[in-house]
This record gives C-alpha cells, sequence and structure tokens, in this order.
C-alpha cells in the first residue's frame, strides 16, 4: 500500500521506526472481518456454535471474528437482523457502557450515527428502561439508519435526521452522548483505498476543526455528570489527544479511565506530557482497524431542569378518520406488552411508542426531525389493516399473533428479492408471518394460490446470484 509521504513522516515520528513498520506491515495484511449477534433474536444453539468456532472479540460479550468475509447478502438471518457486520474495535463501545452505565436507565445520543453498528449495539448493551436517539445528519444515510435499527427490533429508539446545532433546544438532555466524529479516515486505509486518496494534513486541520464545532455544539445537550464518548477511526493526537486535552481544558471535563486488560493490547496515550488515559486501536497491536476512544464526564453543576419541553399534548395526536377504535384495538391486540405502548396515528399508519418516554419523544419532535420512533405497526389500506414490516423484526410482536410458515432457504432468497412466494396447501390464508430457521423473516398475503410478499420494496436484494460460499456457510453451521 502506497501511503502518503506526510502521513507517513507524522506517523512514524508519533509511533516511532520499529512500530511504524508494524503498522505498514499489517496494512497490508488481509483486514480481519467481525460480527456482532443479536441475542434477542438468534438462538442461542447457533449462538454457541458461532461462538466455539470462531474467535470472540475480547470486549464484546456478542462480538465473533469470521475466518473470512462472506457475501452477507444472501444470508437472510443478516436481513432479519439476527446479526451485524462491524468492525472489532469500535466494538469497545460496550466496555464504557457497561462501566459507567451499569443497570441504570438512561437517555443516550448516537450523534454521528450512520450506518448503525455503533447504535444497534448500544441499545443491546444500555438496560432496560433506556432510550436511545440515533442522529444523522445525511438524509439518505439517515434512511440507512433507519433501516439498520428497525431489522434489530428494539422498540426504545427515535432516529433523527439532524445537524449537530439543531440539539440545542434540547439543553441537560441526555445521560451519554457518542459522538463517533467525521475524521481524517487514517484507520479505514486498508478498509477503504479511497481513503488513503483524500489524506492531506490539511484534511487533518478541516477535521479536527470540524470535531471541535461539533463537541461544542453538543455539550449543552449534555447532562450535569452526563458521560460525552468521543471517537474517530484515524492515528493522529491533533484529531484525538489534543481534542480530548481541549475538551478538559475548555469545558472542564473529567477523562475517565475504561477498563482494558493488558492483553487487550490497546495503546494509550501518546501526547508528550499527558498521561491521561485514552484507548487507541492498532491494527499491528489489536485484531481490527483503527479506532480510538476516550471517555469524559461533565462536571456536576447542581440541579439543572432538563430540557424536556411542555408535554401536555404528548401521545394525544389525533386520530385520523381512516382508523376506527376497533382497528387501533386490533393492533394493540398485536403487542406483547400493550399496556406498555401509547399507540398513535399518523395518516393511516399505527405506532406503538414506550409510554414511559413520551415526554422526552414530545420535546424531540419540538426541536428535531424525527424520521422513526417506536415500531410501525400497521397501515390502513380501505378496510385491509395490514402488518408493518418493522413488527415483525420487533421485539414486541406476541408470537401467537399470526400463523407462521418455516420457509426454506430458496424460499427466503425469493422472499427477500420481492418475488412471488407459494406456501404450502396447509398455510391458512391471510397475513402469515415467514420464518427461517425459526426466525421472523417477515409477513406475506396468503391468497392461497400465491402469497402477496409484503417484504418492503426498496430493501429488496438486487443482486442476480448466489455466491456458493453462503451454501458453504448454511450447510457448515446448521442454518
Amino acid at each position: 500500500m502506497d501511503l502518503p509521504v506526510s502521513f507517513a513522516d507524522r506517523t512514524r515520528s508519533l509511533l516511532g521506526n520499529e512500530e511504524y513498520n508494524k503498522l505498514t506491515d499489517a496494512l497490508n495484511d488481509e483486514q480481519p472481518v467481525s460480527i456482532r449477534l443479536n441475542e434477542e433474536k438468534l438462538p442461542n444453539s447457533s449462538f454457541s456454535l458461532f461462538h466455539n468456532s470462531f474467535g470472540r472479540v475480547p470486549w464484546s460479550a456478542t462480538g465473533i471474528y469470521l475466518d473470512r468475509r462472506l457475501t452477507f447478502t444472501f444470508d437472510p438471518l443478516f436481513h432479519a437482523g439476527c446479526y451485524y457486520v462491524q468492525e472489532a474495535s469500535s466494538m469497545f463501545v460496550e466496555q464504557v457502557l457497561k462501566q459507567y452505565i451499569g443497570e441504570t436507565p438512561s437517555v443516550m445520543l448516537d450523534l454521528c450515527a450512520a450506518p448503525g453498528g455503533k447504535s444497534t449495539h448500544a441499545r443491546s448493551v444500555l438496560p432496560a428502561g433506556s432510550l436511545l436517539v440515533a442522529n444523522e445528519v445525511i438524509r439518505n444515510r439517515s434512511q440507512i439508519l433507519a433501516e439498520n435499527l428497525t431489522k434489530w427490533g428494539h422498540p426504545g429508539v427515535v432516529v433523527t435526521n439532524n445537524d449537530p446545532a439543531d440539539f440545542a433546544d434540547l439543553e441537560n438532555f441526555f445521560d451519554v452522548i457518542l459522538t463517533d466524529v467525521p475524521c481524517s479516515g487514517e484507520g479505514m486505509f486498508r478498509k477503504d483505498p479511497v481513503a488513503v486518496s483524500e489524506w492531506s494534513p490539511a484534511n487533518v486541520d478541516i477535521c479536527w476543526i470540524r470535531q471541535r464545532r461539533i463537541i461544542s455544539d453538543i455539550w449543552p445537550s449534555l447532562k450535569s455528570g452526563g458521560l460525552l464518548i468521543y471517537s474517530t477511526c484515524t492515528y493522529n493526537t491533533q484529531e484525538d489527544e489534543e481534542n480530548i486535552r481541549w475538551m478538559r481544558d475548555e469545558f472542564g471535563a473529567e477523562i475517565l479511565p475504561v477498563d482494558a486488560p493488558t492483553a487487550w493490547n490497546i495503546t494509550g496515550n501518546l501526547l508528550a506530557g499527558e498521561d491521561f488515559p485514552v484507548y487507541r486501536f492498532l491494527p499491528h497491536r489489536t485484531k481490527g482497524e483503527g479506532f480510538f476512544l476516550a471517555v469524559l464526564r461533565k462536571p456536576e453543576e447542581g440541579s439543572l431542569q432538563t430540557g424536556y419541553k411542555s408535554t401536555s399534548a404528548q401521545g394525544k395526536k389525533k386520530m385520523a378518520s381512516s382508523v376506527s377504535k376497533e382497528q387501533l384495538a386490533v393492533a394493540r391486540g398485536w403487542l406483547l406488552s400493550p399496556d406498555d405502548y401509547e399507540l398513535s396515528v399518523n395518516g393511516t399508519n399505527i405506532t406503538a411508542f414506550p409510554k414511559e418516554y413520551l415526554p422526552e419523544l414530545s420535546s424531540l419532535q419540538q426541536s428535531l426531525r424525527v424520521i422513526q420512533a417506536g415500531v410501525a405497526l400497521a397501515e390502513m389500506k380501505g378496510k385491509d389493516l395490514i402488518p408493518n414490516h418493522a413488527l415483525a423484526m420487533s421485539q414486541i410482536l406476541r408470537d401467537d399473533t399470526f400463523p407462521h410458515e418455516e420457509v426454506s432457504y430458496e424460499q427466503a432468497i425469493a422472499y427477500l428479492r420481492k418475488e412471488a412466494i407459494v406456501l404450502s396447501a396447509e398455510a391458512p390464508r391471510g397475513y402469515v408471518l415467514l420464518t427461517y430457521n425459526y426466525i421472523p423473516l417477515g409477513f406475506v398475503k396468503n391468497i392461497g394460490n400465491r402469497a402477496n410478499n409484503l417484504y418492503p420494496q426498496e430493501w429488496r436484494i438486487r443482486s442476480g446470484y448466489l455466491p456458493e460460499e453462503i451454501l458453504i456457510l448454511l450447510g457448515k453451521y446448521n442454518l
């Protein structure tokens, strides 16, 4: 790999000749592949099989290294939200949440969240009763973020599409803010050749200025005593340690240590004259890509009111005339714990959201562009109440609500391509939940001679071939 001369000079000066040579050797090796399992969906037997067959990611309870990269597009379990393909080093966020959040329900913001790796991870690690707000400033990427969080299936999620400055009205709102800030991408060199061609000292300067602007914009939204998790996928101290030092000096933030055994080979502070705790993952020392993380606590400032706005109208949206009370009751009956959710109607669409966080949702809706909140349950078309795909993916669907039909691998791929499906003669008429490996895949409406495919059109598989590697995986692991 031909690295920019300026990058080589800077990084050699930072690491020393020996460590730099090891880094460049690692960058010329094949990048490791890792996934993180969704324990709410994947059967324990499958988890154990993956767990024993591949190496574990040491800092993640559900992270697993694969021996090679697969074409995940052709694995139905991937589309069912059973696992997420995530770079191993970034899974270290789990250790921060477990150490400093523990079992305390929290309101967390993932500020730069697309495509959703850290958001789905945080949602799995956050304790019951927590709310996650996942934000992405770029509109088309926010749709990808919403798709991945829908597939992950947790109801306590709000997806927003806003610039960090838009959070100004939400003062003292979040217990935790994760800022995986845009950076110069040095840690992506092995994964993305474009990152090499786009790197320059000038771009580093642009990035650290943008990073400080983002932190300045979002800092007021963090509660007194709250946690800010700062991360990048770059090596230089300008975007890493120097920004952490700036936050300490500018905002009086306390830089917190994270428990990390020596065996994990995580590199610490590289800024001359400073020894505050930071965590840098270097590809020649840890099995993953370049990643940097630090944790800061906002100083206690006495008793402060949260940024919640008036919630007198929370959950009281006027129900559209196209949805009757009887139809709303039917949708409510689909839920595992219906009393825990507020159902709202927007046009012909019905959505369920956790009641305990209605005040927060009201504030978010008044301040931000909310593109998704909770779980979309159904859409009314004429007199027909059509179950939404998000309901099939969610953890809140009562298992006995719809008849299930287990499908073969070939049928599952046809369904994910949004092709017509023919079910067994024994399959009942009406809405049927397809399962693959007994995991929900989505809904069809069985009309007898065929089943109308209700898989979202924009999510369908567009590739026209089936790699042999997927068949090997399915046979080898009994999936």
